[in-house]
């Protein structure tokens, strides 16, 4: 496996734009030298700001004290935690306490972050189909709607809606406050009084740093649909903002997009769509609440296919032919912020034939068959044998406490202190830390043990000549 062994001290990111050069007449890079006053260093997701970009000091600085360590396996390639760390890098300093980072770095967070990005991949997808289906009804050369093609549509609703399940599934978790969600419960235990306040602002900041991880692991395309959508999963219609930049649906493309088990009551009685959906839950639907926690066993190819993409992790997506945003890529393709560099795409030479991370093909719909819902309701469900286990790596204190210095940090770097380069590093540890015992140490107790084992094989070969055994073992 190929290793990457990036140097800190040279950046990878320039922040600015390109712009024709009538004299020259090429292209001219003109690097933002004051991004403080630059139009795209914030974007706003609920209310606050996160930055968008970043100078060559805070990339350095990113890179070298919070960027994923490359000692883990799974270094070379970008997976949720990746995301999820430049997302804690651009979130604003009122995010920084002890609760949420450690709230963040939960497994249970972990799976209902992973789950959401597996939703919105075919969320998006989905918006795209049918705001094309919407230029081919209309116009002069409209077409006419079949019913075979409004059956296409209820099984892709249907399959939208099944995706929303393990969504929920995993939101429930933490509602609820079960296993290790528990001390992020909004309630404590004895007297049973919640805090208000305190949970809205904790929930606000999840929410805004949930839909940034997404938004970015889904290429930074379609902003205002993902932000649009995730307030409508979590709350409902009603927390929906009208902002310009968000899609209006018509009611029929609505049904379509939102699923059957989708109702609007009044604000004082209505839930949000991800329990709606665990209220309703079709008979052959119901081993997806079993996925990821134990092996499907049984004949429906629908429930296996959501079950493969659940459990294969990011790294080996490319084995089944699956994109999910930009997971599994490999991080020499991308800059530090995580945007892809397509001179580093093309050096790779992929093409349409040999193109395993979905760079270059443009990932599409599968269309069901007709009938397919009719045959699901006849396929058989077996006992199940095995318990599935994840594997998933804790974060020490030091790290979550290293997060919530991040202002300090910064600071200690922007008044002068010094970013090290690999070289240096290297060099500062070998001055200043210890590896064992001398050199001279080590040689006289080898030399030591050489002559003494020369004493006892002569010893034992004189003793094995009187004998006559091949070997002779002493004790």
């Amino acid at each position: 496996m190929k290793r990457i062994y990036a140097d800190n001290y040279v950046p990878k990111y320039q922040s600015g734009k390109w712009s024709w050069d009538s004299e020259s007449e090429g292209l001219h890079f003109e690097a933002h030298h004051d991004l403080e006053h630059a139009r795209e260093r914030f974007i706003e997701t609920c209310g606050y700001n996160f930055l968008r970009t970043v100078n060559q000091e805070e990339e350095m600085i990113f890179r070298q004290e919070f960027m994923r360590s490359e000692t883990t396996h799974d270094a070379d390639t970008i997976v949720i935690n990746d995301v999820r760390d430049l997302v804690l890098f651009f979130m604003p300093k009122e995010f920084l306490s002890l609760k949420f980072l450690n709230f963040m770095h939960q497994p249970a967070v972990h799976r209902l972050l992973h789950a959401l990005i597996i939703y919105f991949e075919h969320y998006l997808r989905l918006v795209e189909f049918v705001l094309i289906r919407r230029d081919e009804l209309t116009g002069h050369a409209a077409q006419i709607q079949s019913e075979q093609t409004n059956e296409i549509k209820r099984t892709l609703s249907i399959y939208l809606s099944q995706y929303r399940m393990l969504v929920a599934r995993n939101y429930s978790i933490i509602v609820k406050g079960e296993g290790d969600m528990k001390k992020f419960y909004h309630t404590k235990e004895i007297v049973n009084i919640s805090s208000p306040i305190k949970d809205k602002l904790f929930y606000e900041q999840f929410m805004a740093v949930a839909t940034q991880i997404v938004w970015i692991t889904m290429h930074r395309r379609a902003y205002h649909v993902i932000e649009m959508e995730m307030s409508r999963l979590f709350r409902s219609e009603h927390f929906v903002s009208n902002r310009p930049g968000y899609p209006k649906f018509s009611p029929v493309e609505r049904c379509l997009l939102y699923g059957r088990n989708n109702k609007m009551k009044n604000y004082r009685a209505q839930t949000s769509p991800l329990v709606q959906e665990l209220k309703n839950v079709a008979d052959e639907d119901t081993p997806i609440l079993w996925i990821g926690e134990r092996k499907y066993r049984g004949t429906d190819l629908r429930i296996a296919e959501i079950e493969l993409e659940y459990i294969v992790p990011g790294p080996q997506l490319y084995m089944i032919d699956m994109a999910r945003g930009i997971l599994g890529h490999p991080k020499s393709l991308y800059d530090t912020i995580l945007t892809l560099d397509w001179p580093s795409v093309r050096y790779a030479n992929y093409s349409l034939e040999d193109d395993p991370h979905q760079l270059l093909r443009q990932p599409y719909i599968r269309l069901p068959n007709i009938n397919e819902q009719t045959l699901r309701r006849m396929q058989k469900q077996y006992e199940h044998f095995f318990n599935l286990h994840r594997i998933y790596e804790p974060t020490s204190i030091e790290v979550l406490r290293k997060w919530f210095r991040r202002e300090e940090i910064l600071n200690f770097y922007r008044s002068g202190g010094m970013l090290t380069n690999i070289t240096l590093r290297c060099e500062n540890e070998l001055v200043s830390q210890k590896y064992g015992e001398p050199v001279e140490e080590i040689m006289t107790k080898y030399r030591k043990a050489v002559t003494k084992f020369r004493k006892r094989k002569s010893v034992t070969n004189k003793k094995a000549e009187k004998t006559g055994d091949d070997y002779y073992f002493e004790e």
